[in-house]
């Protein structure tokens, strides 16, 4: 499928709401692509592609990622698995092949130590576009104009801090995710685009 057809089969699959957030994503991802250097065309298809599983039932999605590895804590959250259940939409229903594509879906929620650029800004996008008016989106926003891992450490930041606030778990790859970025960052090695 190009990209024209993946974005009219996304528009008949998903909500209203879901694919207009699609669309701002794509719209941040390809603007952070440009600022920080890039394939534009991958991050492009990515942001498109990133929820794509995101309103399928949690037990179809289990069933897409039974071949993969996959913990507990995602296996009962959609908000987690839908990263990986959309990967692998991505491959099978979309004819993604691209690796760096792929994982940028997969990782979109949870982060992962040693992020690509691709990683960080699908990662990022997903907090910053356009319809997004949570509290706080305005400083992720302001930090993503300063640097790629700037925006994409306040994004881990507010989200600790929202799941604390909300007496929620944290997903233990999301700590460990800030805490690599927060130490490249001080070593210099970070890749801030």
């Amino acid at each position: 499928m190009d990209i024209k057809e993946i974005e009219t089969d996304l528009s008949n699959k998903l909500s209203k709401k879901r694919f207009i957030h699609t669309l701002g994503v794509v719209n941040s991802a390809m603007y952070l692509a440009q600022k920080y250097g890039a394939n534009i065309e991958n991050a492009h298809l990515a942001a498109l592609l990133h929820d794509c599983a995101k309103e399928i039932p949690l037990l179809e999605m289990r069933d897409l990622v039974a071949n993969l590895p996959c913990d507990q804590d995602m296996l009962h959250s959609g908000a987690l698995l839908h990263g990986l259940a959309g990967m692998v939409l991505a491959n099978t229903q979309y004819g993604v092949t691209n690796p760096d594509i792929l994982e940028a879906i997969r990782v979109h929620t949870t982060g992962k130590e040693n992020m690509s650029k691709l990683d960080k800004i699908i990662f990022l996008a997903d907090y910053i576009e356009p319809n997004r008016k949570f509290p706080g989106v305005n400083d992720i926003r302001l930090a993503a104009e300063q640097s790629l891992d700037a925006g994409v450490l306040c994004g881990f930041d507010m989200t600790i801090r929202h799941l604390i606030d909300r007496g929620d778990s944290i997903y233990p790859l999301t700590i460990l995710s800030r805490n690599d970025l927060l130490r490249h960052m001080k070593k210099g090695g970070a890749n801030n685009g």
